[in-house]
C-alpha cells in the first residue's frame, strides 16, 4: 500500500512542509540546506505515500553503486511524522529496498537520526533495520548535556570558568561569520592541516538562509574576536557545529566563558546541549582528551549509528 517517488524540484514545498511537521526532522533536512552543496552529490531522495498521503521521506544520494542517506548531512534516515507506526515502517522499508534494488544499486549506507534530535519517539527504523539484517558498521559518540538534569561542572572546570570570567571578555551573538571562519581555518590548519567542512561563503549562505537556526556566539577583547562557537539550533538541541579560538583566546580561556554563557543565558531552556562527536576512524578511535573536556561540563554519551544493508 506504500508508493514511492523519486524527489524532483516540484516536490520542494511538500518536502519542506513535511520536515517541518515531522517528529525527527530538523532544518538540515530541508531542501535549501541539502542543496547548498548540490554540486557535490547526485541526489536520489525519496518520498513515500500511503493512501495518497505523504508519510515519510528519505534524504539520499548516489555514490557509484551505493545509496547514502545522505552523504552531505550529519544524519538523515527515514523522516516521519506522528502517524508513523512500526507496521507502516516495515512497508516503507520493503518498498525502499525493492526500489533501489530494481534501480541496480548494491547496498544502502543508512545514517540514523540520534534520539536527542527527535521531538517524539521515532525509532521505528531501528527495529526495521534489524528485521532487514542491517549491519552496524559505524558508531560515533557525541557528548550532550540534558538541560533538565544538569550534572554540573567538574571541580577543575568550575575553577577555570571562574578564572576566565575575570578576564574582562565580552560574549555576545555575532554576525561576523567570516571573521570566525578565518579563526577556524587557522586553527584546523595548525592542528590537522585540513580545511573546515564549510567554506566561508557556504557558512555565510547557510546563516542567511536559516538565521534562526545557524548562530554564532563569539568572545571579544575590546573589538577583537578571540574565539567563538557556531551553533546549529533545532527544536530539541543546541549543537556545537564549529568551535575555534585564537592563541590569545586560549590564553584567556574564552571557550569556558562562551560555553558557560550558552548554558546559563541562552540555552537553559533547551532540552539538550550537544558538543559533537569525539570519535574518529568511523567510531573505532576515541579521542579521550577531547571527550574528557566535554564531560567536564557535565556532558554524557549519546551514540550515533550507521548501518549497511546489502541489496
Amino acid at each position: 500500500m506504500v508508493q514511492v517517488e523519486k524527489y524532483i524540484p516540484a516536490h520542494k514545498a511538500a518536502w519542506d512542509a513535511f520536515v517541518h511537521r515531522s517528529k525527527n526532522g530538523t532544518f538540515l533536512l530541508q531542501r535549501d540546506y541539502m542543496e547548498y552543496h548540490a554540486d557535490r552529490f547526485t541526489d536520489h531522495s525519496l518520498l513515500f505515500y500511503r493512501k495518497g498521503k505523504l508519510i515519510a521521506l528519505l534524504p539520499a544520494n548516489e555514490a557509484g553503486k551505493e545509496i547514502q542517506s545522505h552523504g552531505g548531512l550529519t544524519y538523515g534516515g527515514i523522516i516521519s511524522d506522528n502517524r508513523m507506526k512500526v507496521s507502516i515502517m516495515l512497508e516503507v522499508f520493503e518498498v525502499m529496498l525493492q526500489y533501489f534494488k530494481q534501480c541496480g544499486f548494491d547496498k544502502i549506507n543508512y545514517k540514523t537520526v540520534p534520539h536527542i534530535y527527535h521531538q517524539a519517539p521515532a525509532e521505528e527504523d531501528l527495529y526495521v533495520l534489524f528485521r532487514n539484517k542491517g549491519r552496524l558498521y559505524r558508531r560515533d559518540v557525541t557528548s550532550a548535556i540534558d538541560m533538565a538534569q544538569l550534572f554540573g561542572y567538574s571541580r577543575k572546570r568550575k575553577w577555570e570558568v571562574s578564572k576566565a570570567k575575570r578576564n574582562n571578555i565580552k560574549v555576545e551573538l555575532s554576525l561576523d561569520f567570516a571573521g570566525f571562519m578565518r579563526i577556524e581555518q587557522e586553527l584546523l590548519k595548525e592542528r590537522y592541516d585540513i580545511p573546515p567542512v564549510h567554506t566561508v561563503e557556504e557558512i555565510t549562505c547557510l546563516a542567511n538562509l536559516f538565521p534562526n537556526q545557524v548562530k554564532l556566539c563569539a568572545a571579544f577583547e575590546e573589538s577583537l574576536m578571540l574565539g567563538g562557537i557556531i551553533i546549529y539550533e533545532t527544536p530539541a538541541v543546541a549543537h556545537c557545529q564549529y568551535i575555534a579560538y585564537t592563541a590569545r583566546g586560549k590564553e584567556l580561556g574564552v571557550l569556558n566563558v562562551i560555553i558557560d554563557y550558552l548554558l546559563t543565558k541562552v540555552y537553559q531552556d533547551k532540552k539538550y546541549f550537544d558538543f559533537g562527536i569525539s570519535t574518529e576512524q568511523q567510531g573505532a578511535y576515541l579521542n579521550e582528551g577531547l571527550i574528557s573536556n566535554k564531560e567536564s561540563y557535565g556532558a554524557r554519551a549519546v551514540v550515533h549509528d550507521f548501518y549497511e544493508i546489502v541489496l
